[in-house]
């Protein structure tokens, strides 16, 4: 058992949880999970729930991950298409009429799943709080044209996403994802993650704590990057609002832990888990995209709902994605092995490497490196 955190590693993961300690130094709070062939290896928390540090992490903590949510929303869908429900490869607007307005047509259900649909913000002005006014954002999407012509290049949906995609399961499924997530796969693993927080849980939530300075997210931003990072402009004590911890923002507002997000995320890894046939689990696998990205500016690789790895990590079939501030999930289909990282003090630039660098000793533990 390691000194100043919380859990347990098997004893070949035991690098993994002494770089984890360390990280700790600084007196904020965090979660490491690893999961192998569905077997936890590695559960694991420590430091404080609260900038104050009166309040220390428990194991039933949880933290907003941001965009870590999307994987949440992606897996919601294809479990539905795995099940026959949602055609992947079919018009949206076979099964939202209204989106079809202003040349989207043909945009389908795959390209708005691999951030290719042109709709990487809205066109009109919005605010914070307008996030937590799901027709108004849905709406507004179903009006606008796509900024680019759909299924030719990637650009990060950073909150559309989860309206989007989110809007297509409600269609087919007469339910919000965050209930289709919580039915149908939060409740059957046991994932303590919510797309839309009930009130009765917040006592549980880890205060975010922002930044020492200002990211500068774009230093010489495009049009294109100026609407993502603007419109709305985040600010991170909303985090801490009853409104923004009960909406459905299923691009950025999930809360959970490490352990939730392997929870959840395992049963890709490991062939289904009951809930998904393995040919619908590898499905996330298949390349919508690739090049640099519009918005984000780097090569990405896009499958169906999640990056996927174009050499940075060992195993070619390894599904990925992060949140900001630095919640990580790492999917890795070859070694049937699922990582998740949640912490709450945000990092100072974009290039945050604390969950990357857990990972990296986790393959190195397998000897995959």
């Amino acid at each position: 058992m390691l000194r100043s955190v919380q859990g347990f590693v098997d004893d070949r993961f035991a690098p993994v949880g002494a770089l984890f300690e360390e990280s700790l130094n600084d007196g904020a709070g965090a979660s490491v999970c690893v999961n192998v062939d569905g077997r936890t290896v590695l559960d694991l928390w420590g430091g404080f729930a609260d900038a104050a540090r009166t309040r220390p992490w428990q194991q039933n903590t949880i933290v907003d991950v941001h965009s870590v949510t999307k994987t949440m929303t992606a897996l919601t869908a294809l479990l539905l298409a795995d099940r026959g429900e949602i055609d992947l490869a079919a018009p949206v607007s076979r099964y939202w009429p209204e989106f079809a307005a202003n040349g989207k047509e043909h945009v389908t259900v795959a390209q708005v799943l691999s951030h290719s649909s042109g709709l990487s913000g809205w066109a009109e002005p919005i605010a914070l709080a307008d996030l937590c006014d799901w027709e108004k954002m849905t709406g507004l999407l179903a009006a606008q044209a796509p900024f680019w012509s759909p299924g030719t290049a990637g650009g990060y949906h950073v909150l559309t996403h989860g309206f989007l995609v989110g809007e297509v399961i409600r269609r087919v499924t007469g339910r919000t994802v965050g209930t289709v997530f919580r039915e149908e796969i939060a409740e059957p693993l046991g994932a303590d993650f919510h797309i839309g927080l009930p009130v009765e849980e917040d006592g549980r939530v880890a205060d975010l704590i922002p930044p020492a300075t200002d990211v500068q997210l774009f230093p010489d931003p495009t049009p294109l990057q100026t609407n993502a990072a603007t419109n709305p402009r985040f600010d991170v004590a909303v985090t801490r609002t009853r409104a923004w911890r009960g909406a459905e923002i299923p691009a950025g507002n999930g809360i959970g832990n490490a352990r939730s997000m392997t929870d959840a995320l395992s049963v890709l890894a490991c062939g289904g888990g009951g809930l998904l046939s393995e040919s619908g689990c590898r499905r996330a696998l298949e390349i919508q995209v690739e090049g640099e990205d519009l918005i984000l500016g780097i090569p990405l690789r896009f499958g169906l709902g999640f990056a996927v790895s174009g050499g940075l990590m060992p195993n070619p079939n390894t599904l990925y994605w992060g949140g900001l501030g630095g919640s990580l999930v790492l999917v890795d289909l070859d070694a049937r092995t699922t990582f998740a990282y949640a912490p709450s003090r945000m990092a100072d630039t974009l290039a945050d490497v604390r969950g990357l660098g857990l990972a990296m000793a986790m393959w190195e533990a397998m000897a995959l490196l």
